[in-house]
């Protein structure tokens, strides 16, 4: 019986000795990684490259792209793209490949209902038309005058 007390005690001063203090936070961090974030915020402000095609931070959120074209030929999907630029030259365009077939997906649309309204007006012109709900840039806003 003793032995039973002298291990509960034993136990409970261990609990106490092991207990962390509350409200100290150590953070420890390379000073680089401060650089390093400073440096993509700086990367994004210059001029457009291919990672950055508009020069302005691109922030990505879900939105909808209108999927025109799909299929194994290339050239079939870049004629497609030139076909749709020269509609709608404002319009971003993406082709992906994804084994054994590409995609062309156009616009960058924050709800459903536009997304719908340019599958409406092509409807006529491109024959497989879908939505896709996936990450999009930000569209580009116009500015107004007062």
């Amino acid at each position: 019986m003793v032995r039973i007390y002298l291990f509960l005690v034993c136990i409970f001063c261990f609990e106490y000795s092991f207990a962390q203090t509350k409200g100290e936070v150590t953070v420890v961090k390379d000073p680089l990684i401060d650089s390093l974030i400073a440096k993509r915020i700086e990367l994004n402000k210059k001029k457009p490259t291919t990672t950055n095609p508009t020069g302005t931070t691109i922030v990505s959120q879900m939105g909808y792209r209108v999927q025109i074209f799909y299929g194994l030929d290339r050239k079939e999907v870049f004629s497609g793209q030139d076909k749709f630029k020269a509609l709608y030259p404002k319009l971003r365009t993406y082709i992906t490949y994804k084994e054994p077939n590409y995609y062309l997906r156009v616009g960058d649309f924050r709800t459903r209902l536009e997304a719908q309204n340019l599958l409406n007006e092509l409807k006529g012109i491109f024959p497989t038309l879908f939505i896709y709900r996936e990450k999009i840039n930000a569209p580009e806003l116009e500015e107004t005058n007062k």
